[in-house]
């Protein structure tokens, strides 16, 4: 397929080294543009140019060349003006995630939402694996869609979708479609709740009667009225009056008259027992008995830096949630924690209203260790409900909740924010969290051994 003669890609990240690879192997003559320019970069530009591929680093305006398409990484934003030289030229625009997905032959499952798309993602994939499907994952979570097209589809493509992905796409149908759920985030970029609410809808707009999608019952109707795809809806949720609704351990289904437990799993909590109720969904619309999903469920590997147990010493759980990037993700993890919690939170703010988690807090958190340039700020609106203490740094954080916790504490980094004040990314954060609490470890065996 050669369907582009000329194609310039905006940004060299996983999505933009992706899309030139695919392009370049269809025979489209490639420039890659990346206002960069470090040794990650260059690894990459090498190994792109020897496809033929030319990469520009260090440069982030348009070369006047005559260009057919434009392929945007999720992280150019749609105000940027290398795009407004882009559309001023009349190049056709789209994401990485449309340009693979248009070269998929097998269905896709595509899976977005605020917070714990990338758990659903995993566990749809699994449940598909125990029910004999092969299936590929990527898109916004592991690789980029372009590669698992060049690498070779499964049965079934299970794709997360960021709404930064779903600002570029034009034709993206996914055969099942799932939001699970909307919760403030990215504002500083969508601008309202109400644009990103229609931007994260785009998920359904191409689909057809034939199709199925799969939404919160929290949003359904939110979504439904912004969204023009012509799918069939299925609702999914807490308690009872849904289509597919989790409680006490268990998912009951309305349509199949079946019940599906996932007691003493990862699952078992009023937070992710709606993620099991919509993976319930999808293995149904998929043609798959539901009680696969016991089976995923049961073995399910939880994912790096999501509520992931590091270390338990001396009674003191150590809990990795470094991927809470925003509030929402910051209540789900305090809910989810058995004893009382001792939080570290803070990093970059992506929203201004603090004021609704303080009641949680108040309840559920002894003390909050503060870290990062929202510090100041989280400390001023939650200090008259909940102990806090500004630490700056990380390390000084858990050190600190260490030698105040007691037997039964829980101590959560689940920060609220994005990282980048500090770190390149949620995951340095929780590699580096992890590192500190290996070495608290450590030292508490030598000191007992000292014993």
């Amino acid at each position: 397929m050669n369907e582009y003669q000329k194609a310039v890609v905006l940004g060299l990240g996983i999505s933009g080294f992706a899309a030139a690879k695919l392009l370049a192997g269809e025979g489209t003559e490639v420039t890659v543009l990346d206002g960069g320019d470090n040794e990650g970069l260059r690894d990459k530009a090498s190994a792109l140019e020897v496809l033929g591929v030319k990469v520009m680093l260090g440069r982030d305006d348009l070369p006047e060349e005559c260009f057919d398409l434009c392929v945007v990484s999720p992280g150019i934003k749609c105000d940027a003006p290398i795009l407004r030289q882009v559309t001023a030229a009349g190049i056709e625009v789209l994401s990485e995630l449309e340009l693979g997905s248009s070269r998929c032959v097998n269905p896709i499952i595509g899976i977005t939402g605020t917070n714990g798309k990338s758990t659903l993602t995993r566990l749809c994939a699994d449940l598909l694996r125990c029910g004999g499907f092969s299936a590929k994952e990527g898109g916004n979570y592991g690789k980029a869609l372009c590669d698992v097209v060049m690498e070779g589809e499964g049965d079934w493509n299970v794709v997360e979708v960021s709404s930064f992905q779903l600002e570029h796409v034009k034709n993206f149908r996914p055969s099942v479609g799932v939001l699970l759920n909307i919760q403030p985030d990215h504002i500083d970029r969508h601008g309202s709740m109400e644009e990103y609410m229609k931007i994260k809808s785009r998920l359904f707009s191409m689909m057809q009667s034939s199709d199925t999608g799969l939404a919160n019952a929290g949003c359904l109707k939110d979504v439904m009225k912004v969204s023009v795809g012509s799918n069939k809806w299925v609702s999914f949720g807490q308690g009872g009056g849904v289509d597919y609704g989790y409680a006490d351990g268990v998912v009951f289904c309305a349509n199949e008259n079946e019940a599906v437990s996932v007691k003493g799993s990862y699952f078992e909590n009023d937070i992710l027992g709606i993620t099991a109720a919509a993976a319930t969904g999808v293995a149904a619309k998929c043609g798959l008995d539901v009680k696969v999903v016991e089976k995923a469920v049961r073995e399910f590997k939880v994912l790096p830096h999501r509520m992931m147990l590091v270390r338990e010493i001396d009674g003191v759980q150590f809990v990795d949630d470094s991927k809470a990037t925003n509030l929402a993700a910051l209540d789900a993890g305090v809910k989810m924690c058995d004893g009382p919690v001792r939080l570290i939170a803070g990093g970059q703010l992506k929203e201004k209203n603090l004021e609704w988690v303080k009641e949680l807090l108040a309840k559920n958190v002894k003390k909050v260790y503060l870290i990062g340039e929202a510090a100041p700020q989280m400390r001023d609106n939650w200090q008259d409900s909940v102990d806090c203490c500004d630490c700056g740094e990380l390390e000084r954080a858990v050190n600190t909740a260490w030698s105040e916790a007691g037997k039964g504490d829980v101590v959560l980094l689940s920060p609220g924010c994005a990282s980048f004040d500090q770190f390149r990314n949620f995951e340095e954060r929780g590699n580096k969290f992890i590192e500190i609490v290996e070495d608290i470890c450590i030292d508490d065996r030598s000191n007992k051994n000292k014993e």
